[in-house]
């Protein structure tokens, strides 16, 4: 029975191994493969063919940010609403119960950020 646990870690190991090899193999033959002619036009920044005006800092405001996590988080979260329409005919009655704590914590979280004055703009 050990070995089997010894195999499994192997086969950890050997991934482990892959996913920090292969991009290392991949940027070196990169480096190597790669033409590389350096100069001073390629360095500047392009802004639809006319020349930039400026520095390229720009600040934006927070409620750009908290509106595109919020997206995010709810947009990620209907897809996990798949999953419990399908289950619904072998198991109606634990879906119905599931789907109903799932939406009520989506309620919480949007309750707080109304709350917290995330969704007001200035």
């Amino acid at each position: 029975m050990p070995s089997l646990y010894v195999n499994n870690y192997l086969i950890v190991l050997i991934f482990i191994l892959l996913a920090i090899g292969l991009p290392i193999v991949a940027f070196t033959l990169n480096r190597l493969l790669a033409p590389y002619h350096p100069y001073k036009e390629k360095g500047e920044t392009y802004e639809s063919g006319t020349d930039a005006i400026g520095t390229g800092w720009v600040r934006f405001r927070v409620q750009y940010y908290m509106f595109a996590l919020l997206f995010v988080i709810f947009d990620v979260e209907t897809i996990f609403l798949v999953p419990v329409a399908v289950a619904f005919d072998a198991l109606p009655l634990f879906a119905a119960f599931e789907l109903f704590i799932f939406v009520l914590i989506l309620a919480v979280g949007l309750i707080y950020a109304w709350r917290k004055k995330v969704l007001e703009w200035e």
